[in-house]
């Protein structure tokens, strides 16, 4: 098995069942005349199983026998994370029994282990108990229940297993906000921090808008302005929390991010206007980058960090970008990614496991390498 998650025929068929193998472009009316005999709703197209086979960052297998091709599994490879997604799998009415799921779920695992992926995870429905059996037999947990998940309106279950032979990490309950705007995942992460720390904190829209309008930049390199660390930290502050503010970095945040020079004076004029507000208040302001010890000694006492990163490494652009983090264990920082990148689902962006390495590199953003982190508790009242 390769690192490109090819495999061969001797290493994914089990003994005594139907083939596995990679499926091919020869295979799509196949796939699809299987995918409406099984599903009623929530159907691969025939464009998409060709997009899917031709694409990179997947692999979609077949179960064939003597009748043909009676199952397929697709699991999906994130780029920037240590994640692989069952996006479907199907196995043809007459051929359930023969062990063919199973044999496409050991398939599936083993091109996310190629991939060097830490972890696989799916959704299921809630009224699926057979598949639910299935899953759990192979080492899968449950670990979410979201409502009206599917096309029909049914729940899901979401469900995942650890490739790597590693206790589950614990991860602090921080709920997932999707941001409502590209350019609002700075107050989406704090709603998700705050919401984490005081459960009746609103985590809507309206709060989302409110708090960008407290702390965007005005301008950015095009579009409205995102928001900065000092904007953000007081807008925390100002709702009641604790916050430590991790900005090493003394000019206005973003500010290489526009080219003229009136709304470069903008952004500075910005800036120094939070500086003026933020020394009047509790904010602990400290000039060095949040260390992933000190991230550690945070989330270990219950606070939440907001980490300000670079999407080059899951997205393929360099956008700076806010996120909410919620542990991180021996291997990998998990975060809840307040946006969803095309072609993933939702589930795809809660407790997203990066590798510390990676997350060290992704934390910094621009020519300067700015690194900003925001950490959220309790305030305590004397």
């Amino acid at each position: 098995m390769g690192h490109d998650g090819s495999m061969t025929a001797k290493q994914i068929v089990p003994p005594a069942l139907t083939q596995i193998r990679r499926a091919t472009l020869d295979d799509v009316a196949a796939l699809v005349a299987l995918e409406n005999s099984v599903f009623a709703t929530d159907r691969i197209s025939e464009r998409s199983f060709r997009r899917l086979i031709a694409r990179g960052h997947q692999a979609t297998l077949v179960a064939e026998g003597a009748a043909g091709l009676c199952g397929y599994v697709t699991v999906l490879f994130h780029a920037g994370s240590s994640l692989a997604r069952i996006y479907s799998i199907a196995v043809a009415p007459d051929a359930r029994g023969g062990g063919h799921a199973r044999a496409l779920m050991e398939g599936a695992a083993a091109a996310a282990t190629a991939e060097e992926r830490a972890f696989i995870r799916l959704e299921t429905r809630v009224d699926n108990l057979p598949a639910q059996t299935l899953f759990k037999s192979l080492g899968y947990r449950a670990f979410g229940h979201y409502p009206d998940y599917y096309e029909d309106h049914a729940d899901a279950i979401r469900m995942e297993k650890m490739l790597a032979p590693e206790a589950p990490p614990r991860l602090l309950p921080v709920p997932y906000y999707r941001q409502t705007l590209d350019f609002t995942c700075g107050p989406a992460a704090l709603l998700m921090a705050m919401r984490a720390l005081e459960p009746s904190r609103p985590m809507e829209p309206t709060e989302e808008m409110r708090l960008w309008r407290e702390a965007t930049t005005i301008f950015m390199t095009s579009g409205l302005g995102g928001c900065g660390s000092r904007g953000l930290a007081l807008a925390a502050w100002r709702r009641g929390f604790a916050v430590e503010l991790f900005a090493p970095d003394g000019d206005a945040m973003f500010i290489d991010s526009v080219r003229r020079p009136e709304k470069k004076e903008v952004m500075r004029l910005v800036e120094a206007d939070f500086a003026a507000e933020l020394a009047t208040t509790s904010v602990r302001a400290v000039e060095q980058p949040l260390g992933v010890e000190t991230l550690a000694e945070r989330i270990e006492a219950g606070a939440i960090p907001i980490v300000l990163v670079s999407t080059w490494r899951t997205s393929g652009q360099k956008q700076p970008h806010w996120v909410t983090v919620v542990g991180l264990d021996r291997r990998f920082v998990y975060i809840n990614d307040p946006w969803v990148y095309k072609d993933r689902s939702p589930m795809d962006s809660i407790h997203m496991p990066i590798a510390r390495a990676d997350f060290a590199r992704m934390s910094r953003w621009g020519r300067g390498k700015a690194r900003a982190a925001l950490v959220l508790s309790r305030r305590t009242v004397a």
